[in-house]
């Protein structure tokens, strides 16, 4: 299955992108957590076990499962004069703007590193150590213990939902909010343009050298012709009214109104998918925390020139507004933690409202939230649980761990 072909949050999913937990992870060390982005550091060997138990649950269910290194690394192989403009950038926007220092990372990188190796390297980071210590290209160098990372990891890298978001054919390429994170989406950037599945078959609504911050957990495909974004701690007002401007002007898109929801800038609700998740035509799971009056945005093209932006204040309750922009009668909110409000906490920040649907009405859910889990059940809804003890850690889950490609029309 070639290109992108997302119109629902719902819909049969077919094609999913992933990326495996790799060695980025054992880069992690305890005084630079908050500045990557974790509250914990992961056990990679129980974290890829898991990892790989997700993806096996997609398998069993009709999805095809594709990797993001695997992806690039086909990119590379078809292209191997793509390898030394890439790990240059890659150099660039690692923070590495020393001449020197970005020669001898890139020759001992192309020395010892070949292959689908050498992109896993590109995510590992690099350290001082492995280059034979300190040398005298710069003070800094000679300063630095010996362990300390020339090049950084992306940890964050397995939650693939937010470097990019695949809105029907097309996707917005993230600029994101925090540098660690910026990286992540040179490989989405390198795959649309030369991996065979994609070249040619990717119109850009977004794209990661435009000024202002967007991220994928905040990119909601309500309806074919309906997209809701969240106004978030990682996604601003300006990016949705350059993705929603240039929806609009193009004829080929069916999205015509842009739902901006203004949701807590915090790290427990760091994006939309965090506090609400559809799970089937009527059924939606919503972290209570939100429940009442809630400002959202109507964005819809202008009657006479569809750049020029109408933009509408909607007060009501999440109810209402996703009854009127689903067209669906009756929603029924199902909440995280039901009404116990330790349990609602406990599990919003272990992503109980963070759930992955495959089809309409069947999820996959993380294992440990068990109270939300049972809810779920007792309402009709076909819950998976993958193990989650590890992955769990880096605040995210099976939703945005995941990038649908292509779900059923």
């Amino acid at each position: 299955m070639k290109g992108i072909c997302v119109r629902s949050e719902i819909n049969p999913l077919k094609k999913v992108l992933l990326h495996r937990p790799g060695k980025e992870l054992l880069n992690l060390t305890p005084d630079r957590l908050p500045e990557l982005l974790f509250d914990d550091i992961p056990f990679l060997k129980v974290a890829q076990q898991e990892h790989d138990a997700f993806a096996q649950i997609l398998r069993d269910n009709g999805t095809e499962v594709v990797y993001l290194e695997d992806l690039m690394t086909d990119v590379l192989n078809l292209h191997p004069e793509l390898v030394e403009p890439f790990l240059y950038q890659w150099l660039s926007e690692g923070n590495i703007k020393t001449k020197r220092w970005q020669d001898k990372l890139y020759d001992y990188l192309v020395t010892n590193f070949k292959g689908k190796a050498l992109v896993e390297k590109t995510m590992e980071g690099i350290t001082l150590k492995e280059m034979g210590g300190a040398s005298a290209y710069s003070l800094q160098d000679l300063i630095a213990p010996a362990d300390d990372l020339i090049v950084d990891p992306m940890p964050n890298l397995y939650f693939t939902r937010d470097p990019f978001a695949s809105v029907g054919t097309g996707v917005f390429l993230h600029k994101m909010r925090f540098p660690t994170r910026c990286r992540e989406t040179i490989y989405a950037d390198y795959i649309f343009k030369y991996h065979p599945d994609f070249e040619g078959l990717i119109t850009r609504y977004y794209d990661r050298d435009f000024h202002a911050n967007i991220e994928g957990g905040d990119v909601l495909n309500l309806t074919e012709d309906t997209l809701a974004i969240g106004i978030s701690q990682r996604t601003s007002p300006d990016a949705i009214e350059i993705a929603a401007r240039n929806l609009f002007t193009d004829p080929n898109a069916k999205i015509r109104t842009v739902l901006a929801f203004d949701i807590p800038a915090c790290r427990a609700f760091m994006h939309l998918d965090t506090v609400f998740t559809q799970i089937d035509v009527d059924k939606y799971t919503v972290h209570p925390a939100i429940l009442g009056p809630l400002t959202v945005y109507e964005i819809t093209p202008g009657k006479d020139d569809p750049a020029d932006l109408q933009i509408k204040r909607v007060d009501s309750d999440l109810e209402h507004i996703l009854e009127k922009y689903t067209h669906v009668d009756k929603v029924h909110l199902i909440y995280c933690g039901g009404d116990d409000l330790i349990a609602a906490a406990r599990e919003q920040w272990n992503d109980g409202s963070n759930t992955l649907c495959i089809a309409p009405g069947k999820i996959v859910v993380y294992q440990r939230n068990d109270v939300s889990n049972a809810i779920l059940r007792d309402a009709g809804i076909t819950v998976l649980e993958m193990p989650s003890a590890e992955l769990s850690r880096g605040r995210g889950g099976p939703r945005c761990m995941s990038m649908p490609l292509i779900r059923a029309e």
